[in-house]
């Protein structure tokens, strides 16, 4: 049976682990560093145990809480201790860009549940003209792949899409102990700083490409690439077509989405 926490069971359709060690949340706010004026956003605010030290140094937070049980006693709990905004309803369905009005203000913050870790990091990838930077606590094995570099056994589509649009930094390495209920895999925290060049293909360009490579990442590129490039194209392209897609690097599955967009 589900461990209840401060009164709460946690709730496995909703990926509930609540963090709980005092040294690594003061370790993630020192991260984060936030201030006084600041947009704060944070994802799965559960029982608050981020939510208190954000708010009390930045005096205004908004929160994301799909749990509609958790929403009443987030409210009561930091009832005049700060402006907390709360907002029912799933993250992936959130308008951040709305939020924002146009501007890049947002800092994101979250324990994101992790079974649908991957699709909100895609979620808010779309949204990175109004996010200032990202924090989040993840599977390790997560933000190791999303961390990696070209040629390693963890390099696929979530690192290349992710290094696409942001610089990842893994920052403090979270044992499971630290969470009630303990989950069965380690975790860490990511930092995600937008890039601020603009990006010569769009997200769906090169998701195409990236995708179709890695779901044959043992093959060669000339038979993993094959429904979309030549042998003579990926030549053209600056790609050997005897390599894997784990050996190319980032700017190689640019150069190959920017020569699918000019057809």
């Amino acid at each position: 049976m589900p461990r209840q926490v401060e009164g709460h069971q946690a709730r496995r359709r909703f990926g509930q682990n609540f963090l709980q060690d005092g040294r690594i949340i003061e370790r993630i706010v020192q991260a984060i560093a936030p201030r006084a004026g600041q947009r704060l956003v944070e994802i799965g605010p559960g029982l608050g145990a981020l939510t208190g030290p954000l708010l009390e140094a930045a005096g205004r937070l908004e929160v994301i809480e799909l749990d509609r049980d958790l929403v009443p006693r987030l409210q009561q709990k930091f009832s005049g201790k700060g402006e907390l905004i709360v907002h029912q309803g799933d993250a992936l369905e959130v308008d951040l860009t709305a939020m924002a009005q146009g501007q890049r203000v947002l800092r994101i913050v979250g324990n994101l549940p992790y079974n649908i870790s991957t699709p909100l990091i895609f979620h808010f990838c779309r949204h990175l003209n109004v996010i200032q930077d990202m924090y989040f606590m993840l599977q390790k094995e997560v933000v190791d792949r999303m961390t990696a570099v070209p040629g390693s056994k963890k390099w696929g589509r979530l690192s290349v899409m992710v290094q696409y649009d942001t610089v990842p930094e893994k920052l403090i390495d979270v044992p499971p102990q630290a969470f009630h209920p303990s989950p069965k895999v380690n975790s860490a925290v990511v930092r995600l700083l937008p890039r601020q060049e603009p990006r010569p293909v769009s997200r769906e360009q090169l998701e195409t490409v990236v995708a179709t490579a890695f779901n044959q990442r043992r093959k060669t590129l000339r038979n993993a690439l094959g429904n979309l490039f030549t042998v003579e194209e990926l030549e053209a392209a600056q790609v050997d077509p005897g390599t894997r897609p784990e050996q190319l690097g980032l700017d190689d599955y640019v150069r190959l989405a920017l020569a699918l967009s000019r057809r």
